[in-house]
């Protein structure tokens, strides 16, 4: 599998952002794709994820109701917007892909992503200024 991502940089709190993970060498529908979040010195973050098998969606409860999860299948690209940008949510996004035959739904999620089955991104910057 082959992970592609893009659409980070800079935006003023408020402001959207709309993040790109472009997925090729695999048959997208057959897995679930997770945008993750880190800040030098803290833990990795689950942010959200879909899953192409049926479309299930996760969100940490950070960004419920700001940001939105995506799958376009013609496209095999998943995005994830982000509205309402605050400066908290400034980090380094990292998109990944996890076969569907690993994932277990919601109890899966985040902790599946960090098996050696899944393949990353790695990572882009989005810097939220106040």
């Amino acid at each position: 599998v082959q992970l592609v991502e893009s659409g980070g940089g800079l935006v003023q709190a408020g402001g959207s952002l709309r993040l790109s993970c472009a997925v090729s060498g695999v048959s997208f529908d057959d897995y679930v794709i997770g945008w993750f979040r880190q800040v030098p010195g803290k833990e990795r973050e689950g942010v959200s994820c879909i899953s192409n098998k049926d479309g299930s969606t996760y969100y940490v409860d950070s960004v419920k109701g700001r940001f939105t999860i995506s799958s376009d299948f013609a496209k095999d690209t998943v995005f994830l917007q982000m509205n309402m940008l605050k400066p908290e949510d400034t980090a380094v996004y990292s998109c990944a892909a996890l076969a569907v035959i690993f994932w277990d739904g919601a109890s899966s999620w985040p902790e599946a992503f960090y098996s050696s089955f899944s393949r990353w991104t790695q990572g882009t910057q989005v810097t939220v200024s106040s």
